[in-house]
């Protein structure tokens, strides 16, 4: 199923893809939300939910941990490897304390040698307090994102009940019973059903299930689903493509996407991907408006401009599925890590494998680490089996990349970037011609300047909030200023109530959306 012309794509495959991008970024196995979806569609409807109510569970199962990037790199910071912690979290109670230091002692040690353990616990108890802070952090970006990604009010209040435990000691706001909306109450139970099951059979969800009903889960969901767990856990043991089943599913059938509409979209999840770490903010809309503004002066087709800018977007998603720690490491890389960092494009080609429309972008995307001579990764391709497309945007990410901080380096002057961009097209890695199109892009972009700022911000706000979404202290953004730590932690207040925003994820979304991350910021965490 999926659309079959260059525009024809329905929503929901937008939506249903960034659920596969969620899945590596939860640490779980790829198409779990496809599944969670198919159990809490069909349990709605048991439960008696009208089309609307279905279509926004339909919608919820799919994007209920969209917020997953958002507090990325603080829980790395605290736990060491957050792709870890959520790989065994998937079913923790979170409302227990005694679940959770049994966890703690064990995910310790997973990720610490023996001799650093005991660092490594009292860092991850201390930071109790930062991991609620996640929390509201994984909410907030989790709320912005939906409505980008088209979510109306209604779907929204969805979104933010996701976490909260029917008995009130879930997140963020302690919701209970009944505030927690019907949507938000099916695919809980779906959820955790699934992820059971996967683990250890219908019997095992069904005591999990069973276990939780009245505290986490609402006790009407829970039996809905104990009265047939074999049936509804039967549809995701099927043969039967989860992908197009899911399609299928959509209880409300939207229209397809226009072209505007899937822009915007697609905006959103390269935004979703940036959030993963401070240091990456900017970077998937950057390379893809310095890959398009080349495609023009290069004289492609509308429809090659239009997959540069849209794989652009997209080329990175794969980064969600590697740790945060990997992508702030201060020095060498191991290579365990080495060779995380070359799986990232491959993940990218597998979210993106699954309709013809995403699978034309998903070729591109996924080349952006080729190289011509067959020295990239993750495919080795060479010249012969990259097209324009392909090789305009591996230049133009290899360049912004060069502009940008690094942990081994901090971001190289224009001049400099372009030198060894040359360079490396000398050596048979960059097409010549792409090279000198990126460059000429990248000039011509440097000497653009934003009118009027959204918002009514000055402009010392708009440079203020570009340093709180590079992942700048407050100390460090008043170095960069060179004014006082009270008089930067003022600006930042004043910004937060003009964009209407309570944390740094929300800040550092609203600079995403419009543009107002400076290239080349340097701060203390960076990405590879």
């Amino acid at each position: 199923m999926g659309g079959n012309s260059e525009e024809d794509v329905r929503v929901s495959e937008l939506i249903a893809a960034v659920s596969l991008a969620v899945d590596i970024g939860m640490a779980q196995p790829l198409e779990t939300g496809l599944a969670v979806c198919l159990v809490a569609v069909e349990l709605a409807r048991r439960l008696g939910y009208g089309p609307d109510l279905q279509q926004r569970t339909y919608r919820l199962a799919l994007l209920q941990h969209i917020g997953c990037t958002a507090a990325a790199a603080p829980v790395a910071a605290i736990m060491g490897d957050e792709m870890v912690m959520r790989a065994h979290a998937a079913t923790l109670d979170f409302a227990d304390r005694a679940e959770m230091f049994r966890f703690l002692l064990s995910h310790v040690a997973r990720v610490s040698q023996p001799l650093g353990r005991p660092a490594a616990l009292a860092r991850a108890v201390a930071g109790g307090k930062r991991m609620t802070g996640a929390m509201t952090d994984i909410c907030e970006g989790a709320m912005m994102l939906g409505e980008r990604l088209g979510c109306g009010p209604e779907s929204l209040r969805d979104i933010g009940c996701v976490y909260e435990y029917w008995d009130g000691n879930g997140f963020p706001r302690g919701a209970a019973g009944e505030e927690i909306t019907e949507p938000a109450r099916a695919v809980q139970v779906a959820s955790l059903a699934v992820t059971a099951h996967r683990a250890g059979g219908v019997t095992a969800a069904a005591d999990l299930v069973g276990q939780r009903a009245g505290h986490s889960l609402a006790p009407a969901a829970a039996a809905t689903l104990l009265a047939d767990p074999a049936g509804l856990l039967g549809q995701v043991e099927t043969p039967v493509s989860l992908w197009d089943a899911v399609i299928a599913a959509e209880p409300v059938p939207a229209p397809p996407a226009g072209p505007a509409e899937a822009d915007h979209m697609l905006r959103a999840v390269a935004d979703f991907v940036d959030v993963k770490s401070p240091v990456l903010a900017g970077h998937s809309s950057g390379v893809a408006a310095l890959a398009e503004a080349a495609a023009l002066l290069m004289g492609l087709p509308d429809a090659e401009v239009r997959t540069v800018r849209r794989a652009g977007w997209l080329h990175d998603i794969g980064r969600v599925g590697i740790s945060s720690a990997v992508w702030g490491h201060p020095g060498p890389l191991s290579a365990h890590q080495r060779e995380q960092v070359r799986l990232h494009p491959y993940h990218t080609s597998r979210v993106l494998d699954r309709s013809p429309y995403l699978r034309r972008l998903g070729e591109v995307a996924a080349a952006h680490h080729e190289r011509l001579d067959g020295s990239g990764y993750f495919r080795g391709a060479k010249a012969g089996q990259l097209p324009p497309t392909a090789r305009l945007l591996a230049t133009a990410d290899a360049y912004h990349a060069m502009t940008e901080p690094r942990p081994f380096r901090p971001a190289l002057p224009a001049a400099q970037a372009a030198a060894q961009l040359c360079a490396q097209a000398g050596q048979g890695l960059f097409d010549g011609g792409t090279v000198d199109a990126v460059l000429a892009a990248a000039g011509h972009r440097a000497t653009r300047r934003r009118q009027v700022a959204p918002c009514g911000l000055t402009p010392r706000e708009v440079e203020t909030l570009g340093l709180v979404a590079r992942g700048l202290s407050i100390r460090q953004i008043a170095r960069e200023l060179s004014i006082a730590p009270k008089t930067a932690d003022g600006h930042i207040q004043r910004i937060y109530a003009k964009i209407g925003v309570s944390t740094r994820v929300g800040a550092t979304m609203f600079a995403l959306s419009h543009d107002l991350v400076p290239p080349g910021t340097e701060n203390g965490e960076n990405s590879p």
